[in-house]
């Protein structure tokens, strides 16, 4: 049992960043080695964004390329579909929240997602699209949401989430060196969060996860804030003797089945944790690909209820996947508390 570390603690010579700084310095880095990077969303300019995560940065690179926008996330999408797809320019959008991806699906699956498609593989669409998801901040069920389920489906989107700044930082650069639209999902409760930034990041790339614990006895999977979720779980599950293995997905589209396929076929076991409703999530996608390539398998999925998450903060609490539910869906699989995933009986 142990951590498998994805960040060198207590070496001097690693910069440590919050999740916010390691965003901002990726989209920093990158309006630097390309002119024809911009970046543009409601109020990121001088006021730097809902979150602060572009605090700064109008500052360096003028309005033209950080450039604040109306109020119509419909036209931002439109606005960066005709940019990207003129050849010349790699436009960065922010959602302020990701409860508004609804206004900007039109564009985006139905022009962007598809053009590399209809043109026969000969045109691109480079584009971002940042946005803030999850609960915990008591925002209301219509600022809260991380719909991720309604793009999960979507050939031609990329999807990442990360979860450390590392991975911040190293996602949302290879998301705006991508040839076609990507989706980085970012968590209202990680921007704070500071972590030491090492190489490792930019060597598993996108479509890869990472191992964050090693154990035998049972397979934890999130992505997101959920990761820290699981692995507080993982701790509460040591102290009863049962030794967990923690996966960060890191990416959502695509999902990286070997990884989780390695991790399963030895534990026999898995609990997938997701911020979201229990239907048409990653979660469902991670246990079939388990049960797809591992066999049978006994496995949980810890969710939220099928309801708009509450504004009320016990509530809001009770609803979101915590580390006790997860550590007791775990109990149970190792007890043999729980059926088989996959098995024709």
């Amino acid at each position: 049992m142990g951590f498998v570390p994805s960040l060198r603690s207590g070496d001097p010579q690693v910069p440590e960043l919050s999740y916010r700084e390691a965003v901002r310095d990726a989209l920093s880095r990158a309006m630097r080695e390309d002119e024809d990077v911009f970046i543009m969303g409601e109020d990121i300019a001088e006021m730097g964004g809902s979150m602060g995560v572009t605090q700064g940065m109008v500052d360096e690179f003028g309005p033209e390329r950080v450039r604040n926008t109306p109020i119509s996330e419909m036209a931002l999408a439109g606005a960066a579909f005709g940019a990207a797809a003129a050849g010349t320019l790699r436009p960065v959008v922010e959602i302020m929240f990701g409860d508004f991806l609804g206004l900007v699906l039109d564009s985006l699956v139905n022009q962007s997602a598809k053009y590399w498609y209809l043109s026969n593989e000969q045109a691109s669409v480079p584009l971002v699209v940042r946005t803030a998801v999850g609960g915990g901040a008591r925002l209301g069920a219509c600022h809260s949401q991380t719909p991720t389920g309604w793009l999960l489906g979507e050939p031609g989107l990329k999807l990442v989430a990360p979860a450390t700044p590392a991975d911040a930082m190293a996602l949302t650069r290879e998301a705006i060196r991508d040839d076609n639209p990507v989706v980085v999902f970012e968590h209202k409760l990680l921007y704070g969060r500071k972590g030491e930034l090492d190489d490792e990041a930019s060597r598993l790339g996108m479509g890869r996860a990472a191992v964050r614990r090693s154990g035998r006895d049972v397979t934890l999977v999130g992505a997101l804030a959920a990761v820290e979720t699981c692995l507080a779980a993982a701790e509460v599950l040591s102290a009863a003797g049962i030794d967990a293995e923690v996966i960060d997905l890191r990416s959502l589209r695509p999902l990286d089945g070997r990884t989780i396929a390695e991790s399963v076929a030895r534990t026999r076991r898995l609990v997938v944790a997701e911020e979201g409703p229990p239907l048409g999530g990653y979660a469902a996608e991670v246990v079939a690909i388990a049960t797809e390539l591992c066999g049978p398998v006994h496995a949980q999925r810890v969710a939220m209820p099928d309801l708009p998450l509450p504004f009320s903060p016990p509530l809001e609490s009770a609803a979101l996947p915590s580390a006790a539910r997860i550590a007791a869906a775990a109990a149970a699989l190792v007890e043999g508390r729980s059926p088989l995933v996959g098995s024709s009986a």
